[in-house]
């Protein structure tokens, strides 16, 4: 698999370092990228993370816009400017910043959380929290396309 999925939550030790589930180390090596990319995440209290596919996603939003552009250069102090590379030691485990740890509210414990071509680092109370109002929009929408398929084909019919 080539896409961060799932979620997992795990607690620090005793030296503030959390080991990436292997599934997600597993990506990161195919990915080719040594340790982890990491910034705040610009709207939730999460930490966005992730290798090479995160960075070319990231270089392809800031490409967009012009050269010396209001809007390019505030994208880069937001993603580039807050960025850290986290190392991964032999075991699989990275030790997070204090401003990490700090946007995200986290203490003891975390949750990854899969992306796709990036993760999530989330104090795990506020991922659950995320997680139950994203399934509650994820059903409005589900209902909302069913309501609006079934009025298509009984417009159909008529």
């Amino acid at each position: 698999m080539d896409r961060f999925v799932s979620n997992y939550t795990l607690r620090l030790d005793a030296k503030g370092r959390v080991s990436i589930p292997a599934p997600f180390r597993a990506v990161l090596a195919r990915d080719g990228f040594e340790g982890i990319y990491c910034y705040p995440s610009l709207d939730q209290p999460a930490v966005d993370a992730g290798g090479n596919a995160l960075l070319a996603g990231i270089k392809t939003l800031v490409d967009s816009f012009p050269d010396y552009s209001d809007e390019r250069d505030e994208l880069q102090l937001a993603l580039y400017g807050t960025s850290e590379t986290l190392k991964v030691d032999a075991e699989g485990r990275v030790s997070l910043t204090e401003n990490l740890k700090a946007h995200a509210g986290i203490t003891n414990e975390v949750s990854f959380v899969g992306l796709g071509d990036k993760f999530q680092i989330w104090e795990p109370s506020r991922f659950r929290t995320q997680l139950a109002g994203a399934t509650d929009k994820v059903r409005a929408i589900k209902r909302a396309r069913s309501q609006r398929t079934a009025q298509g084909a009984q417009g159909a019919r008529e």
